[in-house]
Formats: structure tokens, C-alpha cells, sequence
């Protein structure tokens, strides 16, 4: 029987240690992440919010925006797929619509943070938590809802930030009585407040190694050490290309040609091999060939 894609996240984080999921801002990248080796990917709210709408991650993009992403990813990739879920996008009925789509869209888990509805990046100032009774609630609607028990419920706290680690940790230890599978602190800046969730919670912990933020660029190897057991890197390759693609507008502005930049472009054949364009076109072949021979 094929593995659900909660199974196929859930075997991937037993087997690599801590597991590396990568942000993939569209299905393309998504090719592209599972080529260069990676066994997990995600999809990133500010991800969405920014690279498909034009938005800051402000809590303004809608469930239906982010299981459209899914859905795109969904289908061009077996890996398993991790969806930043933000609050659950509602109270408690619409967790569990955002559960349900979720799943059928085909992702493998989602995260549900302790921030209030009108949310910010959680590497900046000023954030606001609901109670610890209000992301329980949160986490037990998402649990409730799911079909397929391996369907993953990842809780999100803000709260090391806001209260410190202690009643971090408290809020974590809650959820999971509440069904969440694995924990995810947001803005940890020190190895060893990774290792006291990790030791407290006894569920994998996932770190978020996300550039220009308040967590320093720990490594892998660094990140085992302290019994993480995700590493997530939420918009590198996103940033990248942002530069790329704003490096190449400005010389083609500038000189009036892409000369200078068309050594830094992936060619022609390279998205064909990516996207197998080949064998799209001996399939038509394949297909009307014959009649054309005939005409």
C-alpha cells in the first residue's frame, strides 16, 4: 500500500537527522529542491504572502491561497511537504477545514502558531501570543480533524520571545497532550535552548535556520548535537533568485542587452531536462505522428 504523505514525512525524520526541509516557492523549485537531493519540502506563509501576491507576512493571504500552493507542489513531487498554516486561519471549525483541505491537497503536515490573528514574522518585535488555553484549543481542533492519523500537527510557539524558555516549554508540553506531533520554537537564538526542548518535549523539534533573522545560521552538524530533529530553511532559495532576478533586470535596464548575465541563467536545456520537455514532445509524437504522416 503507498505511504500517505504524513508516513512519507514521518519516515523521513526518523532517517536523517535532523531532517532538512527546504522552502520551495513554487512547483518548479519544488523539481528543483528533490533533484539537489532533499527529502522534505515546505511552503512558506511569507512565502506565499510575498513571492505569489506581492504582500508582506502579515496575516493577509487566506487558506485558499496556501492550498493552491499545495496543490501545485502536490503534483509534481512525491516528497513530503510541510505548509506553514499560520493560526489555523479561523477558530476552531475553520482549523478543521484547514486540516481537511490540507490533507486533500496533499500535503504531509501543517504548523499552527500561538500568535494572535494579525501575526508578524516572528524574528520581529512586538509580537503578541494568545493564551496558552487558546493554542491548545488551536492545536486539539487541528488534531480532531485529521483523516489520516500520520497527517502531521506541528505546534508553533512564539512565546520563548515573548515569555522566555520556561513557559515556552510549558506551552509546548500542552500541546502535545493536546495531539500536536512535533514542536517547532520560533526565534531560538542559543544551541541550548533547542536541547531543553528537546529533552523536555521528547518529540522532534524543528529549528528555523531562516537568514537575516534572530537564530544564528547554526549547521546541521551543530543542530544534531543538540537532538533537533528538522532543520528548515524556509526562503533561501527564494532570496536568491529575488537577487538573481532583480541583478538581471538592472543590466538589461542598464546595457540594453542580457549578454553580460547570460552565463548566470540556467539554459534552455536545462529546464527541458528539469521539466523532461523531451519527453512531452515524443509523446505528441507518439500520438499524432501517424497523422500527420497520413496528411
Amino acid at each position: 500500500m503507498r505511504q500517505s504523505a504524513g508516513q512519507r514525512l514521518r519516515q523521513a525524520v526518523e532517517e536523517e537527522r535532523p531532517l532538512q526541509v527546504v522552502g520551495a516557492i513554487n512547483a518548479y523549485a519544488a523539481i528543483i529542491a528533490e533533484h539537489a537531493g532533499f527529502r522534505a519540502l515546505y511552503i512558506s506563509g511569507a512565502g506565499v504572502a510575498n513571492a505569489s501576491f506581492g504582500l508582506p507576512d502579515l496575516g493577509i493571504t487566506t487558506l485558499n491561497d496556501c492550498v493552491e500552493e499545495v496543490r501545485r507542489l502536490s503534483s509534481v513531487t512525491e516528497l513530503p511537504i510541510l505548509v506553514d498554516a499560520d493560526t489555523g486561519f479561523g477558530s476552531s471549525f475553520q482549523i478543521a477545514r484547514t486540516i481537511q483541505q490540507m490533507e486533500r491537497a496533499g500535503a504531509a503536515g501543517v504548523h499552527i502558531e500561538d500568535q494572535v490573528a494579525a501575526k508578524r514574522c516572528g524574528h520581529r518585535p512586538n509580537k503578541a501570543i494568545v493564551s496558552q488555553a487558546e493554542m491548545v484549543d488551536r492545536i486539539r481542533s487541528a488534531a480532531d480533524a485529521r483523516q489520516d492519523s500520520q497527517f502531521v500537527i506541528m505546534a508553533r510557539t512564539d512565546a520563548l520571545a515573548v515569555e522566555g524558555i520556561d513557559h515556552a516549554i510549558e506551552r509546548a508540553l500542552a500541546c502535545i497532550e493536546a495531539g500536536a506531533d512535533m514542536i517547532f520554537p520560533e526565534a531560538v537564538t542559543k544551541l541550548e535552548d533547542y536541547r531543553a526542548f528537546v529533552d523536555a518535549v521528547q518529540v522532534p523539534v524543528l529549528a528555523n535556520i531562516t537568514e537575516f533573522g534572530l537564530t544564528p545560521l547554526f549547521t546541521a552538524e551543530e543542530l544534531a548535537s543538540a537532538g533537533v530533529g528538522l532543520a528548515l530553511y524556509p526562503l533561501s532559495a527564494f532570496r536568491a533568485m529575488s537577487a538573481a532576478a532583480l541583478h538581471v533586470y538592472k543590466a538589461i535596464r542598464e546595457e540594453g542587452t542580457q549578454q553580460s548575465v547570460v552565463g548566470q541563467m540556467q539554459t534552455r536545456s536545462e529546464l527541458y531536462a528539469f521539466l523532461h520537455y523531451l519527453d512531452y514532445e515524443q509523446r505528441l509524437d507518439r500520438l499524432f505522428g501517424m497523422e500527420k504522416g497520413e496528411e
